[in-house]
């Protein structure tokens, strides 16, 4: 499964993952966020903490732990992350994922040259 290709046309972001690893598209606006994440291999992200996220699994699976509590998402469910919180996540390769954070600056559009 993959996002559409209006979806995939959307600014990449510069994140702290190999492209070969992780693909994104970005939709920014003053307020927020949103990413479209496409999980191309296993990755671990280690726990950190930032502004509130909100985000949902659109394909495959996800391992996330908020706050010391560990749990794994399915398709159509969603997760609620408030500003601050500790969290981290075990990302399966093949799944697609959108996150939604209240800052808009949280990663940087990648330049298009």
């Amino acid at each position: 499964m993959q996002y559409p290709k209006f979806i995939q046309s959307q600014p990449s972001l510069d994140i702290p993952f190999p492209d070969d690893a992780v693909a994104t598209s970005a939709v920014r606006s003053d307020e927020a966020l949103v990413v479209f994440l496409h999980i191309l291999k296993d990755v671990d992200l280690p726990e950190h903490q930032h502004g509130a996220q909100w985000g949902t699994l659109v394909h495959g699976s996800l391992e996330l732990t908020i706050d010391g509590d560990t749990r794994i998402y399915s398709p159509g469910e969603s997760w609620d992350i408030p500003a601050g919180t500790p969290h981290g996540a075990k990302l399966k390769a093949g799944s697609l994922l959108i996150d939604v954070f209240e800052e808009p600056d949280r990663y940087s559009i990648r330049s298009q040259d």
